[in-house]
């Protein structure tokens, strides 16, 4: 029962009963309600905020939270693999690959670089797990860089790798005529008597003695440069440019079995054997220059000679006897 209150009147020096107005007590009521629902809504919110009291929507977050956590452990843990595997292919780029084909290693700050742009990761700032996401994010940015210029140099392995198939195929590597077809190692390369001064002076090939008509074979690939007899001394004759610095000359042919701007592979049918020009007897002249400087023709027989035959043929064209040219 509520509590009825009264105020002493002076005037007529008696108590009197208060009372209370209703709109005043309906602003009271008001007032409670207001107080008791902002209250309520305040208790509401911080008990969202507690771990004690999760909403499913909660624990669902929770749970993909998580699960992304597990996630990225288990991405970690592949690129630990892809890494290992990456460092493995570095390894041989540098150590095997580039040493065989003479080229400079990759620099390894080059290889392990970064990124400059301080804003790259900006996006990634700010969240309860950002340390991990960015830890995680650069390290896949590495390895994608990594991977990129791995990728490049084993590209530029293979280029390499051709122009060096190439550059092997285009070295004069073969004798000009068959060990079968050979009479006799006539001359080599070196100070000789010559056949119709007889003065001494340079020999700057090997005369190969073999019957007229005997094919003569491209020593390695190339193109014809000249297939002609306008040169003095060594009548018909064929000049192939090989590349890489290399030439090869022909001197004394009966015929020709090529013509000017043809290419050419090591062991096809050029010519055969003759004796135009300045010639004593049928042989073949025939020359290597590289860097437009003759070489001794010797050094380069490995492709299809013995090391008995090499050292018998040395022997024979290190004598000083006369040339046949």
């Amino acid at each position: 029962m509520a509590k009825v209150k009264y105020y002493y009147d002076s005037e007529n020096l008696a108590y009197r009963k208060i009372k209370v107005k209703k709109r005043k007590k309906f602003g009271f009521a008001a007032l409670f309600i207001l107080a008791s629902a902002l209250f309520g809504f305040i208790c509401f919110v911080v008990l969202l905020n507690t771990p004690y009291f999760d909403t499913p929507k909660d624990r669902l977050l929770i749970r993909e939270m998580e699960n992304l956590k597990l996630n990225y452990a288990v991405l970690n843990k592949k690129m630990d693999q892809v890494d290992n595997v990456i460092e493995t292919i570095e390894e041989r780029d540098n150590n095997l690959y580039r040493t065989y084909f003479n080229t400079a290693p990759i620099p390894e700050e080059e290889r392990k670089a970064g990124f400059t742009d301080i804003n790259r990761y900006k996006a990634l700032e700010g969240y309860d797990n950002s340390k991990l996401v960015l830890q995680t994010t650069k390290r896949v940015d590495v390895l994608t860089k990594e991977l990129a210029i791995q990728s490049k140099s084993l590209d530029y392995i293979v280029k390499l790798a051709k122009e060096k198939n190439k550059f092997l195929a285009a070295i004069p590597a073969i004798q000009p005529v068959r060990n079968e077809n050979l009479k006799h190692m006539a001359s080599g390369f070196g100070y000789r008597t010559d056949p119709f001064t007889k003065a001494r002076k340079m020999h700057k090939g090997m005369d190969f003695t073999a019957k007229k008509g005997t094919p003569i074979f491209a020593t390695g690939d190339g193109v014809i440069a000249k297939a002609d007899n306008t040169a003095s001394g060594y009548g018909n004759h064929i000049v192939i440019r090989h590349g890489y610095g290399y030439e090869t000359l022909y001197g004394h042919l009966s015929k020709y079995n090529c013509r000017a701007g043809q290419r050419v592979k090591r062991g096809d049918v050029i010519g055969y054997v003759g004796s135009t020009g300045r010639s004593e007897a049928p042989h073949l002249h025939y020359e290597v220059h590289k860097d437009g400087k003759v070489v001794n023709p010797l050094n380069f027989y490995y492709g299809d000679i013995s090391a008995v035959e090499y050292v018998a043929i040395s022997k024979l064209a290190n004598q000083e006897n006369q040339s046949l040219d």
